[in-house]
């Protein structure tokens, strides 16, 4: 199913569903049931993370840490910028590489992958300035609001394509798993994550075709949320709290540092750790079942599955630079 989708969108078509129009309405109105039973407050504006990290290496010839997406990627729920995920993955990336990192957010809370193509271009506007790896969290929305996956990839393939031509490497943080959110019951929890485990394995599809690495998010949060829901939701109780965030971003920062190639591991699969080369979509569907799974591809058509080891986050500032990053410290589009 993820390479029909994968393969409609190539193609322009869009009446391939992820499940039936009547099914998925039920699932929709479940997930937003889900939203006002959970909440009962009300999410901060995500802090504005943007600003140079990893002081302790200077200031000068820094990487530039591009973030897209929705809400996951802006950071919503937290209240500190240094508890946003860019500020988390550019803290342990300027750790690992021993060099400054400066971030620039241009997710939105609310978006859905056609919103992609507008913080591209936000992303990219200042010819002088190009990011030298990118990380997307996009596909939620897309899910609850109906979208036709092929559309959804479709869109998501453009984007990726465009920072991979400004030199750029990506990383995309794929569709999360809606069956995790505690008040959708079966059987509608069991549609909610077929929904989202089918997009996210079309999403690495088309990533990886595009020359991008994928992480599958799936129910990363899952056993979180469940064992500690007071710790792991934020303060709207529906996204995720600050720890919420650490444990994505720990799910993610060794790839986005593989993929700059200043992750101590190599690219060549361990085998006692379930890693190897799979076909493309064998290997989308693997990820989607296993968060935390990286993809990224090989030669065509294969591609490598990973389950690389995480490392502790560095503990980032509460801001940047303790103080508001100044026009040199940081550069906003």
């Amino acid at each position: 199913m993820a390479r029909r989708i994968a393969a409609g969108a190539a193609y322009g078509g869009g009446s391939i569903g992820l499940l039936g129009v009547a099914t998925m309405g039920v699932v929709v109105a479940e997930v937003q049931l889900a939203k006002r039973t959970v909440g009962g407050g009300t999410a901060p504006v995500p802090p504005r993370g943007d600003g140079l990290y990893g002081l302790a290496f200077g200031r000068t010839d820094p990487m530039l840490l591009g973030l897209l997406g929705d809400s996951t990627a802006a950071g919503q729920g937290v209240r500190r910028a240094g508890q946003t995920p860019g500020a988390l993955l550019a803290s342990g990336l300027a750790a690992v590489a021993e060099r400054p990192v400066e971030v620039c957010n241009v997710a939105l809370p609310g978006a859905r992958s056609d919103d992609l193509e507008r913080q591209v271009t936000a992303l990219l506007a200042d010819i002088s300035r190009q990011p030298d790896v990118c990380v997307i969290m996009i596909g939620a929305n897309d899910v609850t609001h109906r979208i036709p996956a092929t559309e959804s990839v479709r869109h998501l393939a453009s984007a990726v394509r465009r920072l991979r031509t400004s030199g750029a490497e990506v990383v995309v943080g794929t569709c999360p798993d809606l069956g995790t959110i505690e008040p959708v019951y079966q059987p509608l929890r069991w549609l909610a994550r077929r929904a989202s485990r089918q997009l996210a394995a079309a999403q690495t599809i088309v990533t990886v075709e595009q020359g991008g690495r994928t992480v599958s998010l799936g129910d990363l949060l899952g056993p979180e949320f469940a064992a500690n829901p007071r710790e792991m939701f934020g303060a709207d109780n529906y996204h995720p709290s600050a720890e919420g965030y650490a444990t994505a971003a720990m799910a993610m920062l060794p790839t986005v540092c593989a993929a700059l190639g200043v992750w101590p591991e190599s690219d060549r699969p361990d085998a006692r750790r379930d890693e190897g080369m799979l076909p493309v979509a064998q290997a989308a569907a693997e990820a989607a079942k296993e968060a935390g799974t990286e993809v990224t591809g090989a030669r065509a058509p294969w591609a490598l599955l990973k389950h690389r080891r995480r490392r502790r986050l560095p503990e980032p500032p509460s801001t940047p630079d303790a103080t508001e990053p100044s026009p040199t410290e940081a550069t906003h589009h």
